[in-house]
């Protein structure tokens, strides 16, 4: 794979993220091609997954996070920096129902979520630290399409995320076979 500006999203499904790392040593030196730390869990049907990024920080409230999956995804991948928190869910299963039948390709928490089993039936890749059974708040506090820093790696609004059982890679750049 190389740097490009357009690439067909389902041939991304052919390639490893690992195949992709071997093939882009000078994206991995030049920091284009960035691996978060492999703290995520892997839920949601679509186990293999990929889009623009939207970042989203937020710390125990889920407000935001709805708001944004009630949009339409248009194949868009939800990164959300939960500042790591393991004492409740921000994201839950009718959020992620709702993301499934807006179009979003997945979504990416930093933190815990809930109603596994409901999110386990969905076709929509979720990465998430654990799931818990308390919920979020509600008051609405978060930022909107910032850079964040999530498993050890700088996210920023636009770059490409691409996901699959061997791990999670940032791209600046959308990425061509």
């Amino acid at each position: 794979m190389r740097a490009s500006s357009s690439r067909n999203l389902d041939s991304m499904a052919l390639v490893t993220t690992a195949e992709v790392c071997d093939a882009n040593p000078q994206l991995i030196v030049s920091g284009e091609l960035r691996a978060l730390q492999p703290i995520f869990q892997i839920y949601g049907r679509r186990q293999v997954f990929s889009g623009p990024v939207v970042t989203l920080k937020v710390f125990e409230d889920n407000v935001l996070i709805r708001e944004f999956l009630e949009e339409k995804g248009n194949g868009r991948v939800l990164v959300v920096d939960g500042g790591g928190s393991l004492r409740c869910a921000i994201l839950g299963g009718n959020p992620v129902v709702q993301a499934q039948n807006n179009g979003w390709a997945g979504i990416v928490v930093n933190g815990c979520i809930r109603d596994v089993d409901e999110i386990m039936g969905c076709d929509i890749g979720v990465r998430a630290l654990a799931s818990h059974p308390m919920k979020a708040n509600k008051k609405g506090i978060g930022e909107k399409h910032v850079p964040i820093t999530i498993g050890g790696t700088r996210i920023s609004d636009g770059e490409w995320l691409y996901a699959d059982t061997d791990g999670i890679l940032i791209s600046r750049t959308e990425l061509a076979v």
